[in-house]
């Protein structure tokens, strides 16, 4: 078990997250299915309680909790692209499979997770600062899914 692991609550739904994930973003797989010993607050023995996986080679577990605890923006993966087709397929995986789309560049999944589908173009941009910066953020505030040509346009001026 690694030192530092992200603990990401589901109410019951953590094994079908964590292999929608791993089947989706490469260095992801789930590692262990854990079952409760026992009856618990949030379910019955026998039951998954936890789900150990990875995400671009995160590790994570996945806790069947139950409904008291949801979701929130306030945790998101940022997920790194490099070009528009790999921007697409993620955000297409995600907001198009029960999930939403959001502002620049953040959907959440249909368990509610957020996430963050961001174009390496992007950060070099917030990266470089001054105007080059200041036209890309302009650019990315009205978007939803980023733009890869739309950033590069703007980047150059």
């Amino acid at each position: 078990m690694a030192k530092n692991t992200i603990c990401i609550w589901y109410d019951k739904e953590a094994e079908d997250a964590a292999r929608f994930y791993a089947e989706l973003f490469p260095d992801s797989k789930v590692t262990a299915v854990r079952r409760a010993p026992g009856d618990n607050p949030s379910g019955k023995a026998g039951e998954v309680l936890t789900v150990e996986f990875t995400v671009c080679g995160v590790p994570c577990i996945g806790l069947n909790g139950g409904p008291a605890f949801k979701h929130s923006e306030a945790f998101s993966f940022q997920i790194a692209t490099d070009d528009q087709e790999e921007t697409d397929r993620y955000w297409n995986a995600i907001a198009g499979n029960g999930g939403e789309e959001s502002a620049c560049g953040w959907c959440k999944d249909k368990w509610g997770l957020s996430w963050q589908i961001t174009l390496r173009t992007l950060s070099e941009a917030m990266i470089a600062g001054g105007d080059e910066a200041k036209r890309a953020f302009d650019a990315m505030m009205k978007m939803k899914k980023i733009d890869v040509a739309a950033i590069d346009a703007a980047r150059r001026g």
